[in-house]
């Protein structure tokens, strides 16, 4: 399959998102304010960017003449999501606010279709939905209401999907480190004024040393999935890097079960076995789509 390389890179993606949800849930709660966390997290991996793309010689025309997209990539990537979503999982049920989230990928694949001009066959979408109903497995369905804290979770699933399709876009034209950075660099900055006008900066020197330890491995998670995400983003379509990043909801039930409840549970199996069939699936009809257009 020509997207392979896209493929194998939206795994290692995915086994860094999974490894950082589970990790991240337990730092937050050991740093007490999601913004203060995520923050320091964010300028952490902004910093590791800023190092690499100081080695790397860059075109910075092509950079002024993409400022627009890099300038949207660090707002809705980077930063104002970050803001909804933390502060909408402080207002309503994590499970609900985790459902709402895993609705990403349905917008990702609206988003594609007109824009990036993705084929997604009836198949796929049932292949979507196999993926979808595998998270009421374990938990059952969440109650389900819709207030502040919900809507705010799902404007950051709208904004991120939509950055899914800018950075698909920009890709094409701008190096993969360059759109990381703008992710990051912007991104953090915006976060750090959020946290200066919200009196919370003290916060972040007031860290001890279990919390930083803990904060620099989750710094380590987000550059391993970013950078690995965005090349992903630009050696395959954006709905099969999507369909593939879902897999990281295996990697952190399976660390939840091991670390938190110590039980292996059958409904975690059933749901490991839906999830890869419906990815198995997705994949499989994404090949066939490929085939089809490189006949025509």
């Amino acid at each position: 399959m020509r997207y392979a390389k896209g493929f194998k890179l939206a795994l290692l993606t995915a086994g860094f998102s999974g490894v950082a949800v589970f990790l991240n849930s337990l730092t937050v709660k050991a740093v007490g304010d999601a913004l203060v966390f995520t923050t320091v997290k964010n300028l952490g991996v902004a910093v590791i960017i800023g190092l690499v793309l100081l080695r790397q010689k860059i075109d910075w025309s092509i950079v002024r003449a993409n400022w627009r997209p890099l300038l949207a990539i660090g707002v809705i990537g980077g930063s104002l999501p970050f803001y909804l979503f933390f502060q909408g999982l402080s207002l309503t049920n994590p499970a609900t606010g985790a459902l709402i989230h895993k609705t990403l990928i349905f917008w990702v694949a609206l988003w594609a279709i007109p824009v990036l001009k993705e084929k997604i066959s009836g198949k796929q979408w049932l292949a979507l939905g196999l993926i979808f109903g595998s998270n009421f497995i374990i938990g059952g369905l969440p109650q389900l209401s819709w207030g502040k804290g919900e809507l705010m979770i799902l404007g950051a699933t709208l904004l991120w999907s939509v950055e899914n399709i800018i950075a698909k876009n920009i890709l094409k034209r701008v190096p993969a480190d360059v759109v990381v950075g703008s992710r990051m660099i912007l991104g953090s900055l915006i976060l750090l004024l959020a946290v200066s006008f919200s009196g919370k900066i003290n916060l972040i020197f007031k860290l001890n040393a279990l919390q930083w330890l803990m904060t620099v491995v989750s710094i380590g998670l987000l550059t391993g999935y970013v950078m690995t995400w965005y090349r992903a983003l630009k050696t395959a379509p954006v709905t099969l890097v999507a369909t593939v990043l879902t897999l990281a909801t295996i990697a952190t039930n399976v660390l939840s079960s091991i670390f938190i409840t110590h039980k292996l549970s059958l409904e975690l199996l059933y749901q490991v076995i839906i999830l890869v069939v419906g990815i198995w699936f997705f994949v499989k009809e994404a090949g066939k789509n490929e085939r089809a257009f490189a006949l025509r």
